[in-house]
């Protein structure tokens, strides 16, 4: 199979409008990926299958990642004037990285017998811009996967063919998936807290006061 960079390389020919980087892998497996704006993403996916060298045909995973925002801070080195004397001074600046919704494809091609292509696509942010295009139009093993990723972490893919929850019930709130979700107490099938769950609920029950001694 082609490296990624070449892939890269016909993408970006394939598809000029598409932005296309190419993203390291720190775990053992080392694959690294390619990050595609979600404009482009369905274009690129198709390219990806089609193409008569690559023939990507089977979509084997799909998996969602949050990530929250985060604050990034950084040290800089400047000069400054203390006291008629010019120093070397250092100033720590502190930047804030919106947080999005990524979501990782991983493509094989069983008629060529090579891969994987990983590829992944991100919103906008996490709150009110989640949409991403659906892939399953493309790979239909990726829509119960899609469902998934939907349903645990709020990703809205916009062309699929049945986008509803597959795990948690329709009155579900929340993306328990997420990293800032926090479980309720108990739950509405379950109105009487037991054993763990009343253990969890007794912390945010009021402190009993204490009874007085008398003496």
């Amino acid at each position: 199979m082609e490296t990624l960079e070449q892939i890269k390389s016909r993408l970006e020919a394939a598809v000029p409008a598409a932005k296309i980087e190419l993203l390291p892998n720190e775990c053992p497996a080392g694959d690294r990926s390619l990050l595609v704006d979600a404009a482009n993403g369905f274009a690129v996916a198709k390219f990806l299958r089609d193409d008569t060298q690559l023939r990507l045909d089977y979509c084997s995973n799909v998996t969602g990642i949050d990530w929250p925002d985060k604050e990034a801070t950084e040290k800089i080195k400047g000069k400054q004037v203390v006291d008629g004397v010019e120093k070397e001074v250092e100033e720590v600046k502190k930047t804030l990285r919106p947080g999005y919704l990524e979501v990782v494809y991983h493509l094989y091609s069983m008629e060529l017998k090579h891969g994987p292509v990983v590829l992944r696509l991100r919103t906008e942010n996490r709150a009110d811009k989640t949409h991403l295009p659906s892939l399953t139009p493309l790979w239909r093993g990726a829509e119960f996967q899609e469902r998934e990723v939907y349903d645990l972490y709020g990703v809205v893919f916009d062309g699929h063919p049945d986008l509803r929850r597959i795990l948690m019930w329709d009155e579900f709130v929340g993306f328990p998936m997420r990293r800032d979700y926090v479980a309720p107490d108990d739950f509405e099938y379950e109105p009487t807290p037991h054993d763990d769950v009343l253990a969890q609920a007794k912390k945010h029950y009021p402190a009993e006061p204490k009874a007085e001694v008398q003496s």
